[in-house]
């Protein structure tokens, strides 16, 4: 079951930054969770393992590639690899331009590849573009749901 949350796995402060400030503009901001970086983001989706009280999913993942600790690769390989989250969407949201990583990010289960913008104003519209399209998708699936 997921809720509405967006994990935004983001280890630079600036780009979360303006992701938060993006998501604002669509209402998305209180829902936002922020991982620094790929233990954070496995931590957040899978410490109810060990809890009596299981944290729902969020609506999306935001998943950067370039994360200390561990990797988004290797975050989107766990994601994939479970079967909780194994349908979880996760957008891929890196400054890499890279064909390599673009593919293995789709080999891998992405659901979406965003190239992150040199200029802050491109990354935010980028990144609201990303919380809206989402959103909508989410209340559209919960209304069919009912």
């Amino acid at each position: 079951m997921r809720d509405k949350t967006i994990l935004l796995v983001e280890d630079n402060a600036d780009d979360s930054t303006l992701a938060q400030r993006a998501l604002k503009r669509v209402g998305m901001v209180s829902c936002l969770v922020i991982a620094r970086d790929g233990s954070e983001a496995l931590d957040y989706l899978f410490e109810s393992e060990n809890r009596e009280s299981k944290r729902l999913l969020p609506a999306v993942v935001i998943l950067d590639l370039s994360l200390p600790k561990i990797t988004g690769f290797e975050v989107l390989e766990r994601v994939r690899a479970d079967d909780r989250t194994r349908t979880l969407p996760v957008v891929v949201l890196s400054s890499s331009a890279i064909e390599g990583d673009i593919e293995r990010s789709y080999q891998l289960g992405a659901n979406s590849y965003v190239q992150k913008p040199v200029a802050s104003a491109d990354f935010r519209d980028a990144v609201q573009q990303i919380g809206s399209y989402w959103f909508k998708l989410n209340e559209t699936s919960a209304g069919k749901s009912h």
